[in-house]
């Protein structure tokens, strides 16, 4: 199995960042987690997906839960503090 290399990758984990492209595109949220290897960022509010679970002792009931899943960093935007200020006005 090759060894992969790992990605230089733009963002850091607090960093507030745009999502430039794809089904969440222009929504903003913060950096929760960065895999370097993969090349993915975990951004709280941002590519939701949904999860099956099975019945267990924890949760009884199964069924959907809707969680985030991480992103490509190549789709992400570091939002500066001079882009914040202009979008809350």
């Amino acid at each position: 199995m090759k060894a992969q290399k790992k990605q230089k990758i733009h963002v850091r984990r607090g960093d507030t960042v745009r999502a430039i492209s794809g089904e969440d595109a222009g929504k903003q949220g913060k950096v929760l987690k960065v895999y370097p290897k993969t090349g993915r960022v975990l951004v709280e509010g941002l590519n939701f997906v949904t999860k099956h679970l099975r019945k267990s002792q924890d949760n009884p009931q199964g069924g959907k839960v809707s969680k985030e899943a991480p992103m490509a960093a190549c789709k992400l935007a570091v939002v500066t503090p001079a882009e914040k200020k202009s979008d809350k006005e």
